[in-house]
């Protein structure tokens, strides 16, 4: 890839680019697939719940389009259509790693290496496989396909635009108590409802509610993972109109808050804590202005907030959901002791009995996948954030810089919340984290593409002095 098709200007790039070389500039046209966006924004429209009945758990309208989008790229390749080979970044390393664990652990289930298995086992570790084919699709194909800042923003106003659905029904369900998405239900012919949505949960004085997510966990951490990037557009996006970016802002920590999770008040730290440092200077001034001000208006607005958050973070050992957790250590000791390499066979952890739930998914990767397993799975859950630190770090762009930063942080935040939720049994959080890891991809090749085009401009810059020098002398 030639750096001839650049030049600079301000802090971007002029394009005069071909079709496969990566621009910096605001100004280049959008070049994403409609179907990948599509894809993208179906994440939140589609209940995860319903699913055609011959394909099982794994027959969701996003996993669907996903695995489609995984052949069509697969197919590109053997094809020849494009070449692969020029897109390298921790994003396509880590589910890279992924797949290798997994490859190991599922050959060794059907070999009758793992002490045995049932078919709703094997079921299980075969939907897996499918859905690690559906992260996969999303993390190589928008890395590909993400080559200006203007590709990036268009991703990042599809995935807000599907986060900004989630929120409006997470609204109706808090204050009408009633569930949207059942009237999506109804008009899903050949579709059945496959069971474990959990739109409603009592909760201290409130009610907590899930928007069109799984459960009201995955509700807040997705949201708090998806803030850096809304805070990202409602600063950058010249396109649309200010209120509306950040009314989507707004509904976003309202989701966060509506859920009274510890796993979202976690999140939302994390990423924000991460992306503020990368931001411009006037706008980390606004944040800390106006960040106080937002949350005292949230406890405000939602009755019984304070004191349940209150009574949810100093509840200790009186709080189940904590005790079954810290009960389940020492049964998982016992299982990866059984099989501890390669576990059980990916995805086939599956607790007859509530108190068994892990809510960690890590620990749940100890037992289905052994130590190796484990290494994997930290790669792909931590990789992609603290690489995206190191490429905003580096990036010289007020936008390169705050885009690469809200990844960082919104991958950050994921990983480390993983810790408190099997993340990954959760179908939209298992979605929405490759298109950030995909996202955090381009913007790593974005990044060192800048850092070239800045080294070939100083060293033109020293020739030029060189030269001049040399004139003014003779």
């Amino acid at each position: 890839m030639s750096d001839q098709g650049f030049v600079t200007k301000g802090i971007g790039w002029v394009r005069h680019a071909g079709p496969d070389e990566f621009v910096l500039d605001f100004n280049a046209p959008p070049r994403v697939s409609k179907y990948l966006l599509f894809v993208i924004v179906s994440i939140f429209v589609f209940p995860h719940n319903m699913v055609l009945k011959p394909l099982g758990a794994a027959g969701t309208v996003p996993l669907i389009l996903a695995v489609i989008l995984f052949c069509l790229w697969i197919c590109s390749v053997l094809f020849g259509l494009h070449d692969p080979l020029g897109y390298r970044n921790p994003g396509r390393l880590s589910i890279g790693v992924l797949w290798v664990g997994t490859c190991i652990s599922y050959v060794a289930l059907y070999m009758g290496l793992t002490g045995g298995s049932t078919v709703a086992g094997r079921a299980s570790a075969d939907r897996w496989m499918i859905l690690l084919m559906g992260s996969s699709a999303l993390i190589l194909v928008i890395t590909e396909a993400v080559k200006s800042m203007n590709d990036a923003m268009e991703v990042v106003r599809i995935i807000l635009l599907g986060a900004f659905f989630c929120s409006i029904v997470a609204v109706i369900q808090f204050f009408l108590r009633i569930n949207p998405m059942e009237w999506i239900q109804a008009v899903m012919p050949g579709f059945t409802d496959n069971g474990g949505a959990t739109p409603f949960q009592n909760r201290g004085f409130m009610v907590r509610v899930a928007g069109s997510t799984f459960h009201s966990i995955e509700l807040a951490v997705v949201s708090a993972i998806l803030l850096p990037l809304s805070i990202w557009r409602g600063i950058f996006d010249k396109t649309g109109r200010k209120w509306f970016h950040w009314t989507g802002t707004a509904l976003l920590i309202f989701a966060v808050a509506s859920t009274v999770s510890r796993s979202g008040i976690l999140a939302l730290v994390i990423a924000v804590g991460i992306f503020i440092p990368f931001l411009p200077l006037n706008a980390r001034r606004w944040a800390l202005v106006v960040a106080p001000i937002a949350l005292c208006g949230l406890f405000l607005a939602i009755p019984g907030l304070i004191s349940t958050l209150t009574s949810s973070f100093t509840a200790g050992d009186s709080d189940p959901s904590i005790t079954t957790r810290t009960d389940n250590y020492p049964r998982v000791a016992r299982m990866f002791v059984n099989h501890p390499w390669v576990g059980t066979g990916p995805g086939t952890y599956l607790p007859d009995n509530a108190l068994y739930i892990l809510d960690n998914q890590y620990l749940n990767v100890v037992v289905s996948m052994g130590a190796i397993g484990l290494v994997c799975i930290v790669v792909y859950l931590m990789f992609p954030g603290l690489t995206s630190v190191l490429a905003a770090r580096a990036a010289k762009g007020e936008s390169l810089r705050s885009l690469v930063g809200a990844l960082a942080g919104g991958c950050v935040a994921a990983g480390i919340c993983s810790l408190t939720f099997d993340s990954l049994a959760f179908p939209t959080f298992a979605m929405v984290y490759p298109v950030l890891v995909g996202l955090g991809g381009a913007g790593w090749i974005l990044v060192k593409k800048e850092m070239s085009l800045n080294a070939s401009e100083e060293i033109a810059a020293t020739n030029f002095k060189n030269r001049s020098q040399g004139k003014g002398g003779s």
